[in-house]
């Protein structure tokens, strides 16, 4: 079982120094596997899932299938129960791959091949049953393609794949009324071929293009010598998963396939022999070409594309109408008030000049430096307020010139915040260009995972130098403490937190618990890689090249702030933010959430779409934030820091909302793991997505209120 977990250190050196992404990645058109008539085509198996929870598990170690021989393939050094080494992704998400006993040759067809008899005892039974009743379905790969159940499209034009096959069936009992469960015993590979490329294909040569297994139960009962059923097409009773209860329940239990644990001995009692038999076909596929064997996986998400194409109008609909009213904000309303700033400024800087003498001309200073240079030069000589000096007919944000620059409460939290911020918008920068060009593909497995984690832990100079920057800006003396927690603050959460999470994962003996060597792993690529590239950003940020200059100077004594409007309060103003970019996202959530909780056995590939709605969700966070500091400032309030972060990231608020919905509404989660699992999942995805989304919103407001302010100081 050991060997499931091996993910090998030179993987991992090269993920994260040249990107070379493992020997499961191949570029299409490129890493082209050729098969030539009879030669081994090795199967592996997987795992095991299901739509109703969040547990996998491998299927090499289930107490019901038939254990590996140990044989070597003909011509390879392949031996069955061997374990595959995996990338760091594929052990995250849960894969645990094993060379099998199914022997496949190319171009040779075996309509029935027996491969066991497996003896499983009570307790046996009742995992079989369990996962039966779960809905799990089972993942083999062969030339690295799931093997997949067909169907045709709702007009019956296309064909598509779904990936999986049940592990079996289950059925009533038309005189009890209880429950029956089969197991699939018997399994029908159908292996579609087409002729290789090139020379290869010259020669003979071919590549595999497709993967299809049909799954059936067939009884244990007439059988010939070799353990094959008399005919393996007119099947008229499955394998059921029921075992003669013992002499006190055989009355009570007669006819169901539940036996009370409580009641039922299962280490000694007796035993069901379960036969295992497969047919192998292999069919010529003339029009499908290698570089498009993955097409049939994605069929139904093609026919969606319309519905793709009316969310990116709505989207563009909505931040349309918010480009619009940020041009009236920048093109006229501040202009207006600039312009009206400056003229005012003027008439009170003649005023003052006949009623003083002996003073600077205000005039001269206004028009040398600007009015706010002369509030500025008085209140560092020590005046508590500069706002008698000011026009009587100046409000709004300009009122809070002197106080707008002032370093926000706990700015050592949000330093660190903002650059593991800027850290998650260059991952999810890097993954989402990678998918759209083709590198990311479903034939890289696990490679979306091992990815990102690279591109984190790389994007950790990025956190550093703006975690530095900011820190700076705010005053912040000691870097090297904020170096520390900028570097463990979000990551040390998010590890301390599915640590957790895995700790009840294991309870369950599922794979997707993340093994122990692999949590060293990780630690060791946190406090060894990341940590030192988060401390060269940081010195670069904070002793190379500083803090960013505020175009104005802050007052000594902070102004009242006065009683805002209940749209413009904390929450109010965050939620209502945060609902115009949720709005923006909701349909293309269907899509990834459908792909994420409902379909496992399907793949999500729509990453064009996804890509033109994460810009418009950009663009429309940036606007919106804009939109809410500006109504902030105007309303008098100069604490937009922490507001403008909030704004940023509101939507998370709404989408977590979502998630709830969405689990009550579309899914048939079971068991109190899974949910938790699946809540726990969500509240981590959307803290992740706010953080991203908060970050673009501060440095979107640090910008606007500079260049605002800075505008007034030119006039």
């Amino acid at each position: 079982m050991a060997g499931d977990f091996r993910i090998r250190l030179g993987h991992l050196v090269v993920l994260l120094l040249s990107f070379s992404f493992g020997q499961s990645f191949y570029i299409p058109g490129w890493s082209i596997k050729t098969y030539s008539d009879g030669e081994t085509v090795p199967l592996f198996v997987n795992k095991v899932y299901s739509d109703n929870t969040q547990l996998q598990y491998a299927y090499s170690e289930l107490p019901f299938v038939c254990p590996p021989s140990g044989r070597i393939y003909g011509g390879s050094a392949l031996m069955s129960g061997t374990s595959i080494s995996l990338n760091l992704g594929e052990v995250l998400r849960g894969d645990r791959i094993m060379v099998s006993d199914y022997e496949l040759s190319m171009g040779k067809d075996e309509e029935a091949r027996y491969l066991c008899s497996h003896k499983v005892d009570r307790k046996g039974l009742r995992r079989a049953q369990e996962l039966i009743k779960g809905g799990y379905v089972a993942e083999w790969i062969v030339d690295n393609l799931p093997g997949a159940t067909s169907f045709v499209t709702v007009d019956k034009s296309r064909k598509y794949y779904a990936a999986g096959f049940k592990v079996g069936y289950e059925d009533f009992s038309p005189s009890t009324g209880n429950p029956r469960y089969f197991i699939n015993n018997h399994v029908t590979l159908v292996i579609r071929h087409h002729q290789a490329p090139g020379r290869d294909g010259q020669h003979g040569r071919k590549v595999i293009v497709g993967f299809e297994v049909y799954a059936k139960s067939i009884e244990a009962d007439n059988r010939n010598a070799t353990g094959l059923p008399e005919d393996i097409h007119d099947v008229h009773n499955g394998m059921e998963l029921r075992m003669q209860p013992n002499a006190t329940l055989l009355e009570k239990y007669a006819e169901s396939s539940y036996i009370p644990e409580d009641l039922d001995d299962a280490d000694n009692g007796p035993t069901l022999t379960i036969p295992y038999t497969y047919s192998v076909y292999f069919r010529e596929e003339e029009r499908l070409e290698w570089q498009n064997r993955w097409d049939l996986y994605f069929v139904n998400e093609e026919d969606s594309s319309k519905i793709h194409w009316l969310a990116i109008i709505n989207s563009l609909i909505i931040c349309g109408v918010l480009t619009a009213v940020v041009a009236v904000i920048g093109t006229r309303t501040i202009r207006g008030d600039i312009k009206g700033y400056k003229e005012s400024s003027v008439e009170d800087g003649k005023t003052k000049s006949k009623r003083s003498k002996g003073t600077r001309s205000p005039r001269k200073s206004a028009e040398k430096n600007g009015l706010l240079d002369q509030i500025g030069d008085a209140d560092t000589d020590g005046d508590v307020s500069s706002d008698d000096e000011l026009p009587e007919d100046i409000t709004g944000w300009k009122l809070v010139h002197g106080d707008v620059f002032r370093p926000p409460a706990h700015g050592v939290l949000l330093a660190p915040l903002i650059g593991s911020g800027m850290q998650l918008v260059f991952m999810a920068t890097g993954l989402l260009l990678l998918s759209c060009f083709g590198v990311l593909n479903p034939s890289f497995r696990g490679g979306f995972i091992s990815v990102g984690i690279a591109l984190f832990i790389i994007a950790g100079v990025f956190s550093g130098y703006f975690s530095g920057r900011v820190y700076k800006t705010f005053g912040g003396q000691k870097w090297k403490k904020n170096v520390v927690v900028t570097a463990t603050l979000f990551p040390g959460l998010l590890f301390a937190t599915l640590f957790i999470l895995n700790l009840f994962v294991w309870a369950q003996a599922s794979s997707t618990a993340i093994p122990f060597s692999t949590l060293l792993g990780l630690v060791a690529l946190w406090l060894l890689v990341q940590l030192p590239l988060v401390y060269v950003g940081s010195w670069y940020g904070y002793v190379v090249v500083g803090s960013w200059e505020h175009p104005i100077k802050t007052n000594v004594i902070p102004r009242q702030i006065p009683l805002q409007s209940w749209y413009t309060k904390s929450m109010q103003s965050v939620l209502i933010a945060g609902l115009i970019p949720f709005a923006v996202i909701s349909v293309e959530l269907l899509f990834v959430f459908k792909s994420l909780w409902q379909d496992k056995s399907g793949y999500y590939y729509m990453f064009g779409f996804l890509a033109v709605v994460s810009l418009i969700l950009i663009l429309t966070v940036v606007e919106v934030t804009i939109v809410a500091v500006y109504i902030q400032l105007c309303s008098e309030n100069y604490q937009w820091w922490w507001q403008s972060f909030f704004v940023g990231g509101g939507s998370a608020l709404w989408i977590f909302l979502y998630c709830v919905w969405y689990y009550w509404t579309k899914l048939h989660i079971e068991g109190f793991v899974s949910s938790m699992l699946f809540f726990s999942y969500s509240f981590l995805a959307c803290a992740v997505y706010g953080l991203l989304t908060g970050t673009i919103g501060f440095l979107t407001a640090y910008a606007f209120v500079r260049r605002i302010y800075r505008a007034i100081k030119a006039d």
